[in-house]
């Protein structure tokens, strides 16, 4: 580097050394708590002894996968994580992007701004709460069923029956997470161009027409972006949900891979086989993301890398 360039370099960090000073504490938090926690990883490929530590600990090798590849739980686990999971990618995905694009094309702005509000208050709401609304509306003698039976039908067993369980996974799912999703939406809808849906207007479209041709063609990148993401979480899911929901009776619906974690691994003091069983969900979730970015690329769209 000649003496010109040295000179540009030194009045440029004397003009922005602020800046790379702020710069430092983010970074220090990030080495210190997020990538060297990642040496831990090394776990899943030890027989893990709290007294020895983790370095002290004797290499197993893939034995912790292999346990968990033979094991009919563990199968039953990840099938059940699929389908609650992809039944929420096909039911609680869209909702929210319909909920935006009703809310935006309301002319009343407080009628949408109390909308809004209402439809993300159940987001504070932890699934302990949610668990307890669920019991008393889906229960054999809560609400809905005492509205069932005040009509003249039968009651039904909704926590009981494993099929009718998942779908009310799904409702609740859908109640307590869109109003997260909406708000996103909703500053992607803000940050779009209103003279193409008036130009559309005055070009005799429907609403429809500049719904389906303006509106969601020009918030497409935020939806790709969640749609990515969502893919990737296929194999992952929330232990709180799933287990506060949950019942013995449905235990074939609702054991999935963090309640099997949490009774094999966990509760057993295993610390290296939950670890192995995390490992499998992370690699698979970066495979799912890498695909699904792939697939996006190719039909015409930017993807998130």
């Amino acid at each position: 580097m000649d003496k010109k360039k040295r000179g540009k370099v030194r009045v440029y960090l004397r003009n922005n050394w602020q800046l790379y000073l702020m710069l430092i504490i983010p970074v220090v938090y990030m080495v210190l708590f997020k990538y060297k926690p990642m040496l831990g990883v090394i776990v899943a490929f030890k027989k893990f002894n709290v007294f020895k530590g983790i370095w002290d600990s004797p290499w197993i090798g893939l034995a912790n996968f292999k346990e968990a590849f033979t094991s009919k739980d563990f199968w039953s686990a990840l099938k059940n994580t699929l389908i609650l999971n992809i039944g929420d990618l096909i039911i609680g995905f869209p909702f929210p992007i319909f909920l935006a694009i009703f809310l935006n094309e309301l002319r009343s702005e407080r009628i949408r701004k109390t909308t809004q509000t209402l439809l993300y208050l159940p987001n504070f709401l932890s699934w302990v709460i949610i668990s307890g609304i669920v019991t008393q509306l889906f229960s054999n003698s809560g609400l809905v069923n005492n509205v069932i039976t005040s009509l003249g039908g039968e009651s039904v067993s909704f926590l009981s029956n494993s099929f009718l369980w998942r779908f009310v996974y799904w409702v609740m799912g859908v109640w307590q997470g869109a109003g997260y999703s909406l708000i996103v939406y909703l500053a992607a809808l803000m940050a779009a161009d209103a003279s193409l849906g008036e130009a559309a207007y005055i070009d005799g479209a429907t609403r429809l027409q500049r719904i389906w041709h303006v509106t969601i063609p020009q918030i497409s990148s935020t939806i790709t972006v969640l749609l990515i993401m969502q893919i990737g979480k296929l194999v992952n899911i929330s232990f709180d949900r799933p287990y506060m929901m949950g019942n013995t009776l449905v235990r074939d619906a609702s054991d999935v891979i963090s309640t099997y974690v949490y009774s094999v691994g966990l509760a057993a003091g295993r610390f290296d086989f939950a670890t192995a069983v995390g490992l499998f969900q992370t690699v698979v979730g970066i495979i799912l993301v890498f695909s699904a970015n792939a697939v996006i690329k190719k039909m015409g769209q930017e993807g998130i890398m």
